[in-house]
């Protein structure tokens, strides 16, 4: 009989991983199918990721382009807009099969926990991208042009020529970063429904957090106040949010 048990937990584990494994490459197969479709519209993306240059641009006035250097940089600069593109459009996908693989070992109650979570989760990253791009790449390219210099005697111009790759590179980067960033109330909920934290420890802690956050803020965004600040002040709220979710989780519990 021991044995039986033995071959029936080791049949049951490596259907799991056959499930996952089947999952992950369905996954996978939609994102290269996804991919091969904003390759095709990439022209399309680009111009939408530019907008926010070209209307500060054009808001001030200015004669400006986007250049590139190299042969290959624009045949580059479009895949790696298709696969952005492609990765943002999947990742639902991907929380889906996830969910479908994890949801029949739950029980109820955990399933209606979880749910809120999963809906949550790309709500805030898309939440965090249009963040950067209607309010802080704005701002900040206004900034950074402010530093342009016009042609007077004797005094060479200073103006401004982004490139492609270099300017796409930014924007995306900091999406993703202000994406995941804004995962923060998620990650607080969870770490207290597991009972890591509790909503006085994050209340006595928030000194030290407020200069952890200024301190990411710094890493992951350019060298400059408006989006090291624009990051910073949204993470602040949503650590003032999750304290308030983590006492309301607590009070359920209690409950």
């Amino acid at each position: 009989m021991k044995k039986k048990s033995n071959n029936e937990n080791t049949g049951s584990f490596v259907g799991h991983l056959t499930e996952l494994r089947s999952r992950l490459i369905k996954s996978f197969i939609f994102l290269i199918i996804v991919f091969l479709i904003c390759y095709f519209f990439s022209e399309q993306i680009y111009r939408f990721l530019v907008n926010p240059y070209a209307e500060a641009v054009l808001s001030n006035g200015l004669d400006r382009r986007l250049i590139f250097t190299a042969l290959h940089e624009a045949f580059l600069t479009y895949l790696k807009v298709a696969f952005f593109a492609a990765l943002f459009i999947s990742s639902p996908v991907f929380l889906t099969q996830i969910w479908k693989f994890v949801a029949p070992g739950l029980y109820k109650n955990e399933k209606k926990a979880l749910l809120p979570y999963l809906i949550a989760t790309p709500t805030l990253f898309i939440l965090g991208g249009s963040l950067v791009y209607y309010l802080i790449m704005p701002l900040a390219i206004e900034f950074f042009l402010s530093f342009e210099t016009t042609a007077e005697t004797g005094i060479i111009p200073i103006q401004l020529e982004a490139k492609v790759n270099e300017y796409l590179s930014l924007i995306m980067r900091l999406i993703f970063a202000f994406g995941i960033s804004f995962q923060l109330p998620i990650i607080l909920s969870l770490l207290a429904r597991i009972g890591i934290v509790d909503s006085n420890y994050l209340r006595l802690r928030r000194k030290y957090v407020v200069v952890i956050i200024f301190a990411i803020a710094a890493i992951l965004t350019p060298p400059d106040p408006i989006t090291q600040i624009g990051l910073a002040l949204p993470l602040l709220l949503l650590y003032e949010l999750s304290i308030f979710t983590v006492k309301f989780i607590e009070k359920k519990q209690d409950a």
